[in-house]
């Protein structure tokens, strides 16, 4: 019963911060600086990573489709399939997978750090509010920067997919592309943008949230760095389910 009761007192605490911070979001001053420079460490500092891993994801869902279209004679729609495939899906998931790893780690870290040096308590003690001036920066530009890395994600996949599907598998360009325009629709890229959106809020408030709390020392801090991470990833899984439940029941 005290560990059901504290993963509880836990989500309510989670709970309570994230009201906090959406209420901290909107009163001045508004620190653009401190913005952009979170906008840059998590958008840009991400962008390697997220590239790559959605290169090889659209070659790898480019040479399991041919398979199994291929059975059907329906080689063409490949590229229709590698298309809904990432925008839909695995663009935004894998994208806030990889922001996870990377920069949800990095965060929970930094201000674990803080909070264990009692930075965090000399910024109270000088009347500046932490949640304001190291919270809110880092969810909104998670926030904002999610959907365009999820778009750089389902870029680099489907030119992956467009190599492997004609070069390799010699799949005409011309149905390859055809199919692509006639399958997907500005809904599917909403849908997955607004996937993308909701991602980079949740991972980012788990993250500072697990900072911010943590305790202990040096522990503490590898303990919420580990926490984050898990939480983060299985909060997107849960998350990506909800919503894809509700676009299409």
């Amino acid at each position: 019963m005290g560990r059901i009761r504290a993963v509880f007192e836990d989500f309510g605490g989670q709970v309570l911060f994230a009201g906090e911070t959406l209420a901290w979001a909107v009163r001045p001053p508004f620190r653009l600086e401190l913005l952009l420079h979170q906008a840059a460490a998590i958008g840009v500092g991400s962008t390697f990573i997220v590239a790559v891993t959605g290169l090889f994801s659209g070659m790898v869902l480019a040479l399991q489709g041919n398979y199994a279209m291929r059975q059907f004679g329906a080689e063409g729609y490949v590229g229709g399939f590698v298309a809904i495939s990432l925008v839909r899906e695995l663009g935004p998931v894998f994208t806030a997978l990889m922001v996870t790893g990377r920069s949800g780690s990095a965060i929970t870290t930094e201000l674990g750090t803080m909070r264990v040096t009692e930075q965090i308590d000399a910024m109270e003690s000088m009347a500046v509010n932490p949640v304001h001036y190291l919270v809110v920066p880092r969810v909104v530009a998670a926030t904002l920067m999610m959907p365009i890395l999820s778009v750089v994600f389902s870029a680099m996949g489907y030119l992956g997919g467009y190599l492997i599907g004609v070069y390799v598998s010699l799949i005409p360009p011309g149905p390859y592309l055809d199919h692509t325009k006639s399958m997907l629709d500005v809904p599917d890229m909403t849908h997955g943008l607004s996937k993308a959106v909701m991602f980079g809020a949740v991972v980012s408030l788990i993250a500072t949230y697990r900072g911010y709390s943590a305790s202990g020392g040096a522990r503490g801090v590898g303990d919420a760095t580990t926490q984050a991470v898990v939480w983060s990833s299985v909060a997107i899984l849960v998350v990506d389910y909800l919503l894809t439940f509700i676009s299409i029941g």
